[in-house]
């Protein structure tokens, strides 16, 4: 199982659950997956980002770097939501 160490604060006992065999976990709270569920669903290719040249103002710079070292992401993510926010009914 992966997870990141680093942020872990779970209580989960991480160690017993690598060590259950497929026949011990339960799953009889997941529903099954019927043709009507596959009809519903659509594929979907991920879009990768694009790398684009945009001029921001030093202050603007300033603030989201203040944010942390995943500043760019986090600049990206607010344009994200300003645009989607935007959009056109």
């Amino acid at each position: 199982m992966s997870k990141n160490i680093m942020n872990n604060t779970s209580e989960t006992n991480w160690a017993k659950l690598d060590a259950l065999s497929e026949s011990e976990i339960d799953t009889s709270d997941i529903p099954p997956l019927t043709e009507e569920f596959f009809n519903k669903s659509r594929w979907w290719k991920p879009v990768s980002p694009l790398n684009a040249l945009v001029q921001v103002d030093p202050q603007t710079l300033a603030w989201f770097q203040s944010q942390g070292d995943d500043y760019e992401k986090k600049m990206a993510a607010a344009l994200k939501i300003y645009a989607e926010a935007h959009q056109a009914a």
